[in-house]
Order: structure tokens, then C-alpha cells, then sequence
């Protein structure tokens, strides 16, 4: 096929050699099998921002580190300077994530390399060399599920303990080869010591992973492995081995007031910025006021 525009830096670079076929598109980038000398990889081409579906809200950027003070003012201010640097600093993430976790034995795919926007990883594949299936598009049996329940249960925790939080994982970002499941799509993957909305997002990907998983092996959904593995990381008691037995306990204690508010507080401010935003894109176009009465 045709080699797509955005992938032409890497041939020219001697990264890829042939673009084979188009892998599939998403809310935020579209994804390629390209051949790198005799071995098939794939190659991630982020989206625009403009032509994204994902937006990158500012709960899932929190705590993440600037590289000087001038472009986090440009970020703040939304010029085109900072819009670019914000949008560099979103795919960065994502390349960062996926080396951090591979180090830590997560499994996610290799990262090679990344390049003006795209992103060269390990393709992942099923017995027969095809690219693998999403866990959306596999029926399993109950046993099945329990197994790949516990498995990702485990990742989850191995992400905690490298210190993230994947903050948009469920059963559609989550492939299946011959080996187990595989993590993929990281780039709103969170700090977690240094986002406050870690532990909400954390109790979206186990809630999300345990439904999913529940359909099959309902004795799942009552299991609250994220209250749990938090108790303990916040603890510092939290290991890639840490044995979980799924049942958590809320402490007699007063409810922290100040952590509600802090999340009623960020939550109207996101509610008011979407707003904005939406409110600007549907504005017309600006006209000069009609002059006051008095002057007509």
C-alpha cells in the first residue's frame, strides 16, 4: 500500500521499510503493520487534536512534569505554542508508559521507537501470526475468566507499584495472545502519587476489568481489589506479589471532607471548561455591537 504521510519520516530514516496494511483506527490514533527487515511491527500515528475523539482532559494531565517553566505558562495560556507542546507532551506519555512498564514487567507491547507523531511498537499476534484480538471480541468460559481476571488484576497491581495508573483500560484496549492478555493505548496513563484523581481512575479499570470478566464467572463482582491494593500502596506495603484476597473493609473514620470537595471542586471546574469550549465552537461569528440609543 501507499506509505501514509506521517510514516514517511521513518523510511526515510531506515525504520520501516514497507507499510503492509492498515491495522485499525481509532478515537485518537490509526494504527499500521509496517515491516522493519524481516520483522512485522506496527506503527501508531497519532491523531491531530483537532480530529481526535479523545480530549485530553485535565484530570488525566495533573501531576505530570513540564519540561521548564516557559512552556508550562505556554500551556496554560493556550497559545499555539503551548498547544503543541501539550500535544507532544500527551503522545510522549505514552512512549514513557510503555518503557516504564516493560521494565517493570508489565505486559505491554515493545517499544522501538518514535518519530514526528508515530510510534513504532511490537506487533502483537495470535497462534497464527494474525494480529491479535481484542478481549472484547473473544467469548470465554468461566474458568477462563477467573484466570484472566486474576492475570489483570496482577498488571494492574505491577502498573501501581511502577508508580501509574493506565486511567482508560478496559476490555477494548486489552489484546489477547497466545500467552494472555497485553495492555495497549497508555497515553492518558496517570501518576499515581501525583494525581488526585488516581484512585477514582484506578477503581474504573479494576471495576471495568471486573465486569467485563463477571459476565462470564459472576462470582467476580464482588470482589474490591482496588480499595485493597490502594490501602496498601499508599501503605508502601504494595509489591508486584503481594498476595489480594479481593475483599476490602472501609475504616471507621470520619469521611475526608476535604477530598470530596477537592473532587466536587475539580469536577464543576472540568464541567465549566467543557462548556466553554462548547459554547465557543458554537458561537457565531463575532459582529460589531449596535451602537447605545443615544448615538443613533
Amino acid at each position: 500500500m501507499k506509505t501514509p504521510k506521517r510514516i514517511e519520516p521513518l523510511v526515510e530514516d531506515g525504520l520501516v521499510d514497507e507499510v503492509l496494511r492498515p491495522l485499525m483506527s481509532g478515537k485518537e490514533a490509526a494504527v499500521y503493520v509496517v515491516r522493519c527487515g524481516d520483522k512485522l511491527r506496527c506503527a501508531k500515528v497519532y491523531k491531530e487534536a483537532n480530529k481526535r475523539g479523545f480530549r485530553q482532559a485535565a484530570e488525566y494531565q495533573e501531576g505530570r512534569k513540564v519540561r521548564n517553566s516557559r512552556d508550562a505558562r505556554a500551556m496554560a495560556k493556550g497559545s499555539k505554542y503551548g498547544r503543541k507542546e501539550q500535544e507532544d507532551a500527551w503522545q510522549n506519555a505514552e512512549v514513557a508508559a510503555l518503557f516504564r512498564l516493560a521494565n517493570a514487567g508489565v505486559r505491554v507491547p515493545k517499544p522501538y521507537d518514535f518519530l514526528d507523531g508515530v510510534l513504532l511498537m511490537e506487533l502483537v499476534t495470535d497462534g497464527a501470526g494474525d494480529a491479535a484480538p481484542r478481549l472484547n471480541d473473544v467469548d470465554l468460559l468461566p474458568e477462563d475468566a477467573r484466570e484472566f481476571h486474576a492475570f489483570m488484576i496482577g498488571e494492574i497491581v505491577k502498573m501501581l507499584c511502577a508508580g501509574l495508573v493506565h486511567g482508560d483500560l478496559s476490555e477494548f484496549n486489552v489484546l489477547l495472545d497466545p500467552s494472555g492478555p497485553v495492555i495497549i493505548d497508555l497515553p492518558q496513563a496517570v501518576d499515581a502519587a501525583g494525581n488526585n484523581h488516581a484512585l477514582r481512575m484506578l477503581e474504573r479499570d479494576v471495576g471495568n476489568m471486573t465486569a467485563y470478566f463477571g459476565q462470564f464467572a459472576p462470582e467476580l463482582l464482588g470482589t474490591r481489589y482496588a480499595r485493597e491494593m490502594w490501602a496498601l500502596y499508599e501503605a508502601g506495603l504494595l509489591t508486584p506479589d503481594s498476595v489480594l484476597t479481593g475483599e476490602y473493609d472501609e475504616p471507621e473514620e470520619s469521611a475526608d471532607v476535604e477530598a470530596v470537595m477537592r473532587e466536587i471542586k475539580d469536577a464543576l471546574a472540568e464541567q465549566a471548561r467543557r462548556e466553554a469550549a462548547r459554547a465557543e465552537e458554537d458561537a457565531p461569528a463575532e459582529r460589531e455591537p449596535p451602537p447605545p440609543p443615544w448615538q443613533q
